[in-house]
């Protein structure tokens, strides 16, 4: 490229037409209504954040007081820790084997499979 030549480059939107945000759905729906835990059905998923694992547990349907009660007695059951976001609770670690148990103790139902 030389010095006299401008570069041109089309970024994607129109001045003429304004400036538009494009919002994607979201993947889940938060959902308003509480169910009873024996109505849920959790499923769990596996994430690497910074390289270290990471415990999804989903999709809770609980007020927030009661999820954040819950989530208490499982860190300190587990003895790790974990925070609560949109419905999943994420735990510190690969917890799946020792985590099930202890949320059917408490009547929470998973989906086959998981």
């Amino acid at each position: 490229m030389s010095r006299g030549k401008k570069l041109d480059i089309f970024i994607g939107a129109d001045i003429k037409d304004d400036w538009a945000e494009v919002q994607t759905p979201r993947k889940s729906t938060i959902s308003k209504e509480i169910k009873e835990p024996q109505k849920h059905f959790l499923v769990f998923a596996k994430e690497k954040r910074r390289g270290k694992t990471v415990t999804l547990v989903g999709e809770f349907q609980i007020s927030k007081e009661d999820a954040s009660k819950t989530l208490k007695s499982l860190k300190k059951r587990l003895g790790c820790g974990g925070s609560y976001k949109e419905g999943w609770m994420e735990f510190q670690g690969e917890l799946k084997d020792k985590l099930r148990p202890l949320l059917v103790k408490e009547d929470f139902r998973f989906k086959h499979g998981h």
